[in-house]
């Protein structure tokens, strides 16, 4: 009775944010080991419990780890510059390759698998990122080819749209291309930056291999489950904030100056982590705000 009880009390915790949240656009990227076996499983029975109760969930995957398993696998060694894959055509017809006939069909069939409808959403079916290519240059001013690499020039909101309206849960591949048709690369931490900013969305969550963010790295009592724009300015100053975790800041801070309400940062390995950050007063992660 007192587990049955408690359940009862979870629930009723959670009816003020189904309430809150019905019918707002969140947008969720998965990455790192978020997206490998159970663990992917048990996040997307959590985006399904969320469109399921009024919500639209907008999913955007990566993909780096199985990109480059399959680019050995192929005799081409993966070459980063800045975090950026470096991606001439043979590289992206199999980043393509992955992005959307593996990993972007996968998640959309386990949707359907869990009771939920889904769509994906790349340039070889309803694509809605408008791509320009990247341009990066070093210290000294000079541009660094990184072939086949792109950044977000606009979002297509109508089809997103569309799908969240009709119930159907977008799953986009962070791919876009140009006006001339030219297929592009992009990180999706940018990608889904930007759609989170383009949609409005209440919310964006990254789903990452870290708890969230650490004030002090040596200290695991540093954990930061609030921090401001200023906060996250001075730990990037510092040099706390950096590698991996950097793209993830600069979208937050994006999205929460282009509107939207918050960002977060969780670890997407914790069973229900996505549900406990939105449906919770604790959450488990970081979340960014303005102020």
């Amino acid at each position: 009775m007192k587990d049955a009880i408690e359940k009862a009390g979870t629930l009723i915790e959670a009816m003020n944010y189904i309430q809150k949240f019905r019918n707002r656009v969140v947008v969720i990227k998965l990455g790192g080991s978020a997206m490998e076996g159970a663990e992917l499983t048990a996040l997307l029975a959590d985006v399904v419990f969320m469109e399921a109760v009024g919500m639209r969930p907008v999913l955007v995957h990566g993909g780096g780890p199985a990109i480059s398993k399959a680019m050995k696998e192929k005799g081409k060694e993966p070459v980063f510059v800045n975090g950026r894959r470096v991606t001439d055509a043979g590289t992206l017809r199999i980043v393509k390759d992955v992005l959307v006939k593996q990993i972007n069909r996968a998640i959309v069939e386990e949707i359907r698998t869990l009771g939920a409808r889904a769509e994906g959403i790349h340039p070889d079916s309803n694509s809605s990122i408008t791509a320009r290519q990247l341009i990066m240059k070093d210290e000294a001013g000079k541009p660094y080819d990184l072939g086949l690499v792109g950044e977000v020039a606009s979002v297509k909101t109508d089809v997103i749209r569309d799908f969240t309206e009709a119930r159907v849960v977008p799953v986009i591949a962070p791919l876009g291309a140009d006006e001339n048709g030219r297929v592009y690369n992009i990180n999706g931490d940018s990608v889904a930056s930007a759609l989170a900013a383009a949609l409005g969305a209440e919310k964006l969550v990254y789903l990452s291999d870290t708890h969230g963010i650490y004030t002090d790295p040596h200290d695991e009592n540093s954990f930061a489950p609030h921090l401001s724009e200023g906060e996250i300015e001075d730990l990037v100053k510092r040099g706390i904030i950096n590698s991996g975790m950097l793209p993830k800041v600069e979208g937050c801070l994006g999205a929460v100056k282009a509107g939207v309400r918050k960002a977060h940062i969780i670890d997407g390995r914790i069973q229900h982590s996505l549900l406990l950050e939105i449906f919770t007063e604790k959450g488990i992660g970081t979340e960014i705000v303005l102020s």
